[in-house]
């Protein structure tokens, strides 16, 4: 009896909701807390196909040798796209119930959205209801940057808000909120 792949689908599907994968998974921390790890961890947990959305862009020698010790981390068998602007796009594209989106991370994305002159609040209440309507796991990684201390000009500040705002949007329809500190994990939120 042949196999259909709608039928591999469903199972793949099945399976990560028995294994108790939310549809969607928050991780958030400071720079270098380990949430990337996490939250690839959270990924590999679902048994579905890995799927790496990246919001960064290699500008300079820093950065190309960060996206290079994250690709070395994830190893071979995870398909990426880099996306540093039409994230959601992007999203409501590729996101399926045979593979497992992570998304990181939210904060470049916004560093990408205000520099090309785009409504970070509108661009949130797109990314939720994608978020809320998605068809597979989406787990996506974000820094906390509102815990320190209130920064000393008015764009910082502005980032830190609209950060914020994000966060308070994708938290409301995740199942799942983790905050990492020294690569440990707290559970902020699980619905399962």
């Amino acid at each position: 009896m042949a196999v259909s792949k709608d039928s591999v689908t469903a199972t793949a599907a099945k399976s990560a909701r028995a294994a108790g994968a939310p549809p969607v998974c928050l991780v958030l921390g400071g720079a270098r807390s380990g949430k990337s790890a996490v939250a690839e961890g959270e990924v590999i947990k679902t048994g579905l196909k890995p799927f790496y959305l990246a919001t960064a862009e290699s500008r300079d020698e820093e950065m190309a040798k960060r996206i290079d010790q994250h690709r070395a981390r994830r190893g071979d068998g995870w398909t990426t796209i880099e996306e540093p602007l039409e994230l959601i796009d992007t999203l409501i594209a590729e996101a399926r119930p045979d593979r497992a989106i992570l998304v990181d991370c939210l904060t470049l994305w916004l560093s990408n959205l205000m520099a090309a002159g785009r409504d970070p609040v509108a661009e949130g209440d797109r990314l939720a209801v994608a978020l809320a309507d998605a068809s597979g796991p989406i787990v996506l990684v974000s820094n906390e940057v509102g815990q320190g201390i209130v920064p000393d000009n008015a764009l910082a500040r502005r980032f830190r808000d609209e950060a914020g705002l994000i966060h308070l949007k994708v938290a409301a329809v995740a199942g799942r909120v983790l905050f990492v500190t020294a690569g440990l994990a707290q559970t902020l939120k699980d619905v399962r």
